[in-house]
């Protein structure tokens, strides 16, 4: 997959990193940055209606007054950067957002996601809800102060033979190119002709060589560990620079009540995770 348009979505309140990162993300691929300012709207105050009314559009006028000198400012300074860009602003409540980003998502490679947009939770749901369900755009969310700049060396291939595992396969294979080994994993794998085949990760592996991929094929037992720490711990060991994955193999309101691999992995994770449904 050419990357040649990224969205990187930034959180109105903090953002010079992130859209730094962004910058040299772009610079290395020769892409075309959409820098997307997103601001939600604060809930209105509980009071009187008069009043209620009253503060509640001067907060509103507020917020939109300092997105657009944001936007301004982020405007001038890529400007400078000799570098093919835009800068979108987007003032939305927090119920709509998901489908406002999702909607600048689809005329985009990769949406990308810095620390600081990472760690405004209610921003990363929404990014999550609205980019990887609602469009075909695969993420990369580096939730680390670490540039992007440059292409991983080591990369974790999380693998299960699912859909979205696949499609994140080949949606990163750019990536997977570029790296000098790609470790495809499998946790706890059984073998099977319905699953996994009788040599777990093979048929994968060959599929990534014929693409000139640097490919190695672990099996690794989780020794009672969950899924998520079984694949942090890995990644650690092969020092990944990445970690590509299949997000949310089960329904989504599973997974918001349970839990799951995707979940854990972005909130707890330091490593950036490129992911696709």
């Amino acid at each position: 997959m050419a990357i040649k348009t990224v969205l990187s979505v930034l959180d109105v309140n903090r953002f010079d990193n992130d859209l730094k990162s962004a910058v040299d993300f772009c610079r290395t691929h020769d892409a075309h940055l959409t820098a997307l300012i997103v601001s939600m709207c604060t809930a209105p105050p509980v009071g009187a209606y008069s009043v209620l009314s009253a503060v509640w559009l001067q907060d509103q006028q507020r917020e939109i007054d300092a997105l657009a000198e944001k936007a301004a400012d982020t405007r001038a300074l890529l400007g400078r950067s000799e570098m093919s860009y835009d800068v979108q602003e987007v003032y939305t409540e927090f119920a709509w957002a998901d489908q406002d980003i999702a909607e600048r998502a689809l005329y985009a490679d990769l949406v990308l996601i810095g620390p600081q947009a990472t760690r405004n939770e209610e921003l990363r749901r929404r990014v999550i809800d609205g980019a990887l369900f609602q469009s075909p755009t695969p993420m990369l969310v580096n939730p680390s102060s670490k540039t992007m700049g440059l292409a991983p060396k080591a990369i974790l291939l999380a693998w299960d033979s699912s859909d979205e595992a696949a499609r994140a396969a080949r949606q990163s294979i750019d990536f997977l190119q570029a790296a000098d080994s790609v470790h495809v994993t499998l946790v706890d794998p059984l073998a099977s002709s319905s699953v996994n085949g009788e040599e777990p990760g093979a048929d994968v592996a060959t599929f990534l060589a014929r693409h000139g991929v640097k490919v190695n094929v672990d099996r690794v037992a989780s020794g009672g560990r969950r899924v998520d720490e079984t694949l942090r711990q890995h990644a650690l060991d092969i020092s990944a620079d990445m970690i590509v994955m299949g997000a949310y193999n089960h329904p989504r309101l599973q997974q918001r009540l349970f839990g799951g691999v995707t979940r854990s992995m972005l909130e707890d994770s330091d490593i950036p995770l490129f992911l696709a449904h």
